[in-house]
């Protein structure tokens, strides 16, 4: 659905905050490794190891880009949810758009990352990327939220934590034995490729039973939501955002001393971690353009921001850093190892305009 402005209640910081998790998906990735391969000193080689997955356990700034997407998903709901309530939408019609953006999100997901646009059943993956997992992690936090009491959903907040934890680690994986958090020998893998099939993405992420996951990291972002909702004092906003990550965080790190942190599989303490750190990023987008005002520097992250699930498709479907390279080829011969950036910069400079173009023209792709 293409609208023609945004709503006039949206929320600054969680607009641009989004734009920022995008910016780091569609150009800091490829620009810090294309830099450390050009520049190839300390700073940039730790800067590129931020912006690469660890092996399995631990995490980098990088494993903060997917939940912070479902934490920016989850934090919107109470109000475009409440939004629909209000308008007297029967349940009937709130389950239908629901399902809608289901699919839609689904569909996208198997166009980007499941090789749906190769027209080959061989290659053909069914569960394998983030619009994936936000789509369950939508769903089932929209339902709590039209269903649960306030209290009942932090009910189902540690209910997915504890059930998936123990699912990780209570039941026999056959010919491994007892599941354990460590490559092919955990529960959630042994699902995914007991259920998928040929169809399983044969990498070591977990997506059905990380659901559970995925649905307590987007439970996070509707928590914070409802603060900046609730019409409190903006500043006791920023202040109970700021507590509850360094809450959130201090758990995560806690329980992964027994219970590791693997973002690959989504384990529990992870979800709480990573959950910490998105309520103390937006605590500080909150605190700095909604409490402070300060928005001078806003509008090139609310371009990326407004239409993030567009950037996130055609960054991924389309070749914009291989396009710039058909227009800088001439840079090559005098840059040498620095060639990789210029084309990084050239290529998100493509796509950005396009996303510029779009927010000039009030056209606003929504799912």
């Amino acid at each position: 659905m293409i609208a023609a402005s945004p709503s006039p209640n949206r929320i600054l910081s969680i607009d641009v905050l989004r734009g920022f998790d995008m910016l780091m998906i569609i150009f800091a990735d490829r620009f810090f490794m294309s830099l450390h391969r050009g520049a190839d000193t300390a700073l940039t080689g730790v800067l590129a190891n931020q912006f690469d997955h660890p092996e399995w356990f631990g995490s980098t700034f990088y494993d903060i880009i997917m939940p912070l997407f479902l934490f920016v998903v989850g934090a919107v709901i109470p109000f475009s949810l409440s939004q629909r309530m209000q308008d007297q939408n029967t349940k009937g019609q709130l389950y239908r758009k629901l399902f809608r953006r289901f699919v839609i999100l689904f569909i996208l997901g198997w166009i980007v990352q499941g090789n749906l646009l190769a027209l080959n059943a061989a290659q053909f993956k069914v569960f394998s990327n983030t619009l994936q997992a936000i789509a369950v992690g939508y769903v089932f936090s929209c339902l709590a939220f039209i269903h649960l009491s306030k209290n009942g959903r932090y009910l189902l907040f540690a209910f997915c934590l504890i059930a998936y934890a123990l699912l990780l680690t209570v039941p026999n994986v056959p010919g491994v034995g007892r599941s354990t958090l460590l490559p092919d020998q955990n529960f959630a893998l042994y699902v995914d490729r007991l259920v998928f099939g040929p169809f399983d993405d044969g990498l070591q992420y977990t997506w059905l039973l990380s659901g559970l996951g995925f649905t307590a990291t987007t439970l996070s972002g509707l928590f914070a939501g409802e603060w900046i909702k609730s019409g409190m004092p903006r500043k006791k906003v920023a202040g109970y955002l700021v507590i509850a990550g360094l809450i959130a965080l201090s758990l995560g790190l806690i329980w992964g001393i027994w219970h590791p942190i693997v973002k690959k599989i989504w384990t529990s303490s992870f979800v709480l971690a990573s959950s910490g750190v998105c309520y103390l990023l937006l605590a500080a987008f909150y605190w700095i353009i909604d409490v402070k005002g300060k928005t001078g520097w806003i509008f090139p992250l609310k371009v990326i921001g407004m239409n993030a699930i567009t950037a996130y498709v055609l960054s991924h479907v389309i070749d914009f850093p291989g396009i710039a390279e058909d227009l800088l080829f001439g840079l090559e011969q005098y840059s040498e190892a620095w060639y990789p950036v210029w084309t990084s910069i050239g290529g998100f400079a493509l796509l950005y305009t396009l996303l510029w173009y779009m927010y000039k023209k009030n056209t606003f792709i929504k799912v």
